[in-house]
């Protein structure tokens, strides 16, 4: 028996509009087109995209979710910050679930699990080459997601997840820091976790992980010293 859509060409509409304005407002902050801190007028976003409040206050909602906007006190809504002064604390709990959840993945994963994990690598490795940043971002938290899915604790996906999405932006000027051209030999750590995770060895998977996240921490405090010095006025 066919599965008919019950819902409502309103309804559809709807759902469309939310997902529009979404993923039009999530790409312009995480390419920092919308900075930090910037404020978000609901009125002038219905203007924008020719629609009524309600599918862009959902849309809001959803990005709130994600931790990429707030609302504040005065209901007004604003571009979430970056606790650039708490990154330390931020920076080793990343560290820690990417060693976590890929030992975990070379003990418990299943062949399924290698098949998605190797999709969702040809996918970022496809990104690196076209030097499209977004995509590069979403690539990258599927390629980890399907690691940490395949260790079998979800509660470690979902804290990493968590902190996936919190470091999005982060991550955006990482491959700001190479002008997008990321180099090959990033691609090829991916690689490496997986040959670690397929071989179950789970000692080499702990070492290549923290090693992948050791060089993004460092990459990533390298571009804010240096636009730091560059701030500085003679």
């Amino acid at each position: 028996m066919l599965k008919t859509d019950t819902a409502n060409p309103a309804e559809r509409k709807r759902g469309s509009g939310v997902r529009v304005v979404y993923e039009s407002l999530r790409d312009e902050i995480l390419d920092l087109t919308l900075a930090p801190g910037s404020p978000i007028d609901e009125v002038q976003l219905a203007e924008r995209f020719n629609m009524s409040r309600t599918p862009i206050r959902e849309a809001l909602v959803r990005l709130a979710g994600e931790g990429l906007v707030e609302t504040l006190p005065n209901r007004s809504t604003m571009v979430s910050n970056i606790d650039f002064l708490n990154l330390h604390t931020f920076f080793d709990a990343l560290t820690l679930m990417y060693r976590v959840t890929t030992r975990l993945a070379a003990q418990n994963h299943a062949a399924g699990d290698l098949e998605r994990i190797r999709a969702h690598q040809a996918q970022f490795a496809a990104a690196v080459e076209a030097q499209q940043a977004l995509a590069m971002i979403a690539t990258n938290r599927e390629f980890h997601a399907a690691i940490a899915e395949a260790g079998r604790n979800p509660y470690y996906t979902g804290l990493f997840l968590r902190l996936l999405d919190e470091g999005r932006r982060l991550l955006r000027l990482y491959y700001q820091s190479f002008d997008d051209r990321l180099p090959q030999e990033f691609v090829d750590e991916h690689e490496a976790m997986i040959t670690a995770i397929a071989a179950r060895d789970v000692e080499a998977a702990d070492r290549l992980a923290r090693s992948h996240a050791n060089q993004i921490v460092r990459q990533i405090q390298q571009f804010f010293a240096r636009d730091a010095r560059q701030d500085i006025a003679l």
